[in-house]
């Protein structure tokens, strides 16, 4: 009988142990997926659009070319005037159809406010006041 609840116990242990790596992977997966990426519409512009899902925080990044290097450079412009975090929602962007846009719409999925995001003077991403 000592043998059996022996078994039992180790069994367990590993039942246990299990479970737990794998609550930890769920949970590293769920905040794996916070951002979403979407690229300009703007047809001669490099420019990918970063979205924080959670807050709303708005960046972007493009290709640029450095003089006298052999490869270019990832340009990037933090969130600035109204792309900062904002408040917990669930956010989302979305690209217009015109080919000469160069920003794009960031959305609250909750309350259906949506703002105007773009780079300004090439220094950061900026975003209108959120409308209905």
């Amino acid at each position: 009988m000592r043998g059996r609840r022996h078994f039992l116990m180790r069994r367990l242990a590993v039942f246990t142990a299990s479970a737990l790596v794998l609550a930890g992977l769920g949970a590293s997966a769920a905040l794996a997926g916070n951002y979403e990426f979407l690229a300009a519409p703007q047809t001669d512009l490099n420019r990918v659009f970063r979205l924080d899902r959670s807050n709303g925080e708005v960046g972007a990044c493009q290709y640029g070319l450095k003089e006298g290097a052999t490869i270019g450079v990832t340009l990037c412009y933090p969130p600035g005037e109204g792309a900062k975090a904002g408040a917990f929602s669930e956010y989302a962007l979305v690209a217009s159809r015109h080919t000469g846009e160069g920003g794009v719409f960031r959305v609250d999925l909750r309350s259906g406010m949506m703002s105007i995001c773009f780079v300004l003077n090439e220094t950061s991403v900026v975003c209108t006041p959120p409308a209905k």
